[in-house]
């Protein structure tokens, strides 16, 4: 195997801690091409559709990615901004909202970065540039609440695949899920409290979820129980009783059965009985997104208000907002642990790194 190149070594060089946010992805544009290249790298994924290749790409090739690109960049171009993707740009602002946070409490310069599991900026080029700026400890925090195979794991695999090429590996803390972490939910909480102190409360709440296959919770996937989870914290953090909300899954793609109540259904079943108003939470979306800002706010509230519904709302996600800052700040720092230091052990670190250097010059090293 042909190993990617290091960056010139140095001795006495302070080994740094970085942080790599990890986002599904999007396409470069909203365009049929992009989208097609898009999901062509999505849909490819193993870890995305479980079907024998043999008889997967065939359908991928010969019909999804000639028919779906144009009605999917019709969607995305609904919701692009001048800053780009919607997804793009949150979660390139919580990356850098990140470090300064991080900077000012620990007065120390924690590299963050952010990347795509699809798309652009890669995970391997990001982890590039991570080891040429020196970062020795990574922290890997991929931006799904809850763990699923077909997202946080396939995560990891691009990120080990880089290990794989590279000669001089970094160490490695991952977060596998933040589904009921207190800072989270808090955080979760107040986003929804803040939208009905200025909106009023609705006569429902549904907590959407992004859907996967039914037979993955068969398997041993425990994405459905985390959702779950999240749901029933949320739920008591508002304080409300279980009449006033509801979960549902959203997203479902192709003929297999998916975690149910489906919230397209949900949503039209709640205008048909009456239910007057209905806020749609989305707590496994930590960004506002095409699933979020076209097929919630669009799609399902047309069904909602189409079936006899009277008001409908989606509150935003998490994006920006400085409770969720801090809330990442604080997930990060249980996985970083005894890697963070303060000034002190700092200053001993790299006085004792350059004592390093000068015995290494002394016993005759060059670099």
């Amino acid at each position: 195997m042909a190993y990617l190149p290091e960056p010139p070594y140095a001795h006495g060089a302070v080994g740094r801690t970085g942080i790599l946010l990890i986002n599904l992805g999007t396409p470069a544009a909203p365009t049929p091409a992009a989208v097609r290249s898009y999901l062509r790298e999505f849909l490819s994924d193993p870890r995305v559709v479980e079907i024998p290749r043999a008889l997967w790409n065939p359908i991928l090739y010969g019909l999804v990615l000639t028919t779906r690109p144009r009605k999917s960049a019709e969607r995305y171009a609904a919701i692009w901004t001048e800053d780009g993707s919607p997804l793009e740009v949150y979660t390139a602002r919580q990356a850098k909202l990140l470090q300064g946070l991080l900077g000012e409490r620990l007065k120390a310069g924690i590299v963050v970065e952010h990347a795509m599991r699809y798309g652009e900026p890669s995970i391997a080029s990001v982890l590039g540039r991570l080891k040429a700026a020196r970062v020795e400890r990574l922290l890997v925090l991929p931006l799904y609440p809850q763990y699923s195979a077909s997202t946080s794991a396939s995560a990891f695999d691009a990120v080990f695949e880089w290990c794989q090429r590279t000669r001089n590996v970094p160490e490695l803390r991952l977060v596998k899920h933040f589904h009921d972490h207190p800072a989270y939910i808090r955080a979760l909480g107040d986003s929804v409290r803040e939208f009905w102190r200025a909106h009023g409360r609705p006569d429902r709440l549904v907590m959407s979820f992004h859907g996967v296959p039914r037979y993955t919770l068969e398997r041993g996937d425990p994405y459905h129980c985390e959702c779950q989870k999240s749901a029933r914290l949320l739920a008591a953090e508002l304080e409300l009783p279980d009449t006033a909300w509801q979960i549902a899954f959203q997203s479902r793609f192709g003929r297999a059965e998916w975690l149910r109540p489906y919230t397209a259904d949900a949503a039209a079943e709640l205008g048909r009985s009456g239910v007057r108003r209905i806020d749609v939470v989305c707590p496994g979306f930590v960004s506002d997104c095409l699933e979020t800002l076209e097929e919630i706010a669009l799609e399902v509230k047309a069904l909602f208000l189409n079936a006899g519904g009277k008001a409908f709302n989606l509150i935003p996600c998490l994006n920006d907002r400085p409770g969720w800052i801090a809330a990442l700040a604080a997930i990060a720092a249980d996985t970083l642990g005894d890697w963070i230091v303060g000034p002190a052990e700092r200053d001993a670190r790299e006085a004792a790194a350059r004592d390093g250097a000068a015995r290494a010059k002394r016993l005759g090293a060059t670099a």
